[in-house]
């Protein structure tokens, strides 16, 4: 019976370490290039496309479209309020207009605005990265995690299985960096989602009824390129601890780590708003979106 037990852990420990091998070897490179976005996220002929290339052509000829449509809904209204008795809330017709034209330039520019801002997130993001790396002597990066892990636990080498609590905290560690990977998977669709609709929130802008959804546009849109920045901040605090192999504290901050990193998304929220990355949370959040008050 004792035989039939160590052999069975023997083989789920050759299955897990498998495993975690092959997620050693390939998602910490791929956290690296969907968490750190820079300007190339969007710079794709199709998005442009999608986009439009001219005032006439794709999103941005829906968005004019309904430009106009505010430009005739504000007449209609204006001529209305003539024969009523009653005073409306309306702008005048010259404050109207120069806003109505302001939007416009800005809807229509409203790709290379987000390119701008996707840019200088991402400078700051790196700068964040670059200065820790200078003082910690070590690239800031989700690669270089793997030999902090590596270094502290060896299932392999210390003869432990993955039942023991190195075992543990490896299962714990590797799950938790594909949890990552689906995080900001998400993200990365989102922040393209948020670009290609960045003209009608931009037009939202021109209507009190419907300023609430470009409000909540910009902070969803804020939100989920701040995540970049403080991942960077909790990555230099990780890369600063330092690590041994016996020091159950330092282990224990690892993980801890990376559930802070897990958990970045619902920290930028308590600070910026924003959308929940959580899927349990998704459907609830797109809820909230709809809701312009």
């Amino acid at each position: 019976m004792n035989i039939t037990s160590n052999s069975l852990i023997s083989m789920i420990t050759d299955l897990l370490s498998s495993l975690f091998s092959s997620i050693d070897n390939s998602i910490y490179s791929a956290l690296d290039s969907i968490s750190f976005i820079d300007n190339s996220i969007i710079n794709s002929p199709y998005l442009e496309k999608i986009m439009g290339t001219s005032t006439v052509s794709g999103i941005l000829m829906i968005a004019n479209s309904l430009l106009i449509g505010f430009l005739l809904y504000y007449t209609a209204r204006f001529l209305l309020s003539n024969f009523s008795l009653i005073q409306n809330d309306i702008q005048s017709p010259i404050q109207f207009i120069i806003k109505l034209v302001f939007i416009g330039i800005l809807m229509n520019s409203s790709f290379f605005l987000c390119e701008q801002i996707i840019s200088l997130n991402g400078f700051i993001s790196s700068a964040i990265r670059e200065v820790g790396s200078e003082f910690l002597g070590v690239d800031i990066c989700f690669s270089n995690l793997i030999n902090i892990l590596n270094s502290i636990i060896s299932i392999e080498e210390s003869g432990n299985t993955f039942f023991s609590i190195d075992g543990i905290i490896k299962t714990i560690s590797s799950i938790g960096f594909i949890n990552l990977i689906f995080i900001y998977s998400i993200r990365y669709i989102l922040v393209k989602v948020f670009v290609l609709i960045s003209p009608f929130a931009i037009l939202c802008s021109s209507n009190h009824s419907t300023f609430g959804f470009f409000k909540s546009w910009i902070k969803c849109f804020i939100s989920l390129l701040f995540m970049e920045i403080f991942s960077s901040l909790i990555l230099i605090v990780m890369f600063s601890i330092e690590y041994s192999p016996s020091d159950i504290v330092s282990k224990i901050l690892f993980v801890g780590s990376i559930f802070a990193l897990m958990k970045s998304n619902n920290y930028v929220r308590e600070f910026l708003g924003g959308i929940s990355l959580d899927i349990q949370d998704s459907m609830y959040a797109l809820r909230s979106f709809s809701k312009f008050k």
